[in-house]
């Protein structure tokens, strides 16, 4: 019966995590997307910097959001304070888990799934990171000089994969 119990409250747990982590990062998205498109020139080192910045920012808020989620339900059901209940949450999203504050051991398969959700949930963000940066490096004339391409690898003379299309 324990284990019903700990899937039915896991089950929306999750769902919810999605749901606000895709709508997070959806919205980040979008919101660089219209940041780079406005700097269609490229953006200096300074302007580059500080929206990497402002998105690693709205990153770690969006992942205080769904610890607040798995937070709220410990805090109903598994421990007397928030101050528990958000330590116990934001160390088992992020891994840690020290282990001197636990769940009842009617909800402590919970604890490694929101690990298994918070895993998954910063691996998104990196990606976001990672792209945004790339993204940023693409559009920079000195940079994609120093690479060899500008913004389209595959249509730049001597490149070697528009030499692979001509042998095609």
């Amino acid at each position: 019966m324990t284990l019903i119990l700990q899937a039915s409250a896991a089950a929306p747990l999750l769902v919810l995590t999605l749901c606000l982590q895709c709508a997070g990062v959806a919205t980040l998205v979008e919101w660089l997307r219209g940041v780079t498109a406005k700097g269609a020139e490229g953006f200096g080192p300074v302007r580059s910097a500080v929206l990497v910045v402002k998105s690693t920012i709205a990153i770690i808020i969006l992942h205080g959001l769904v610890i607040l989620l798995w937070a709220s339900f410990y805090r109903l059901q598994c421990f007397p304070s928030w101050e528990l209940a958000f330590y116990f949450s934001s160390s088992s999203y992020a891994t840690v888990g020290y282990g001197d504050v636990t769940l009842p051991s009617r909800w402590r398969l919970l604890g490694p799934l929101e690990s298994m959700a918070g895993v998954l949930m910063c691996g998104v963000s990196v990606c976001l990171l990672f792209a945004t940066i790339t993204r940023l490096m693409d559009r920079d004339p000195r940079h994609s000089r120093k690479l060899g391409y500008a913004n389209d690898p595959v249509a730049v003379k001597g490149n070697h994969y528009a030499n692979e299309q001509n042998y095609a």
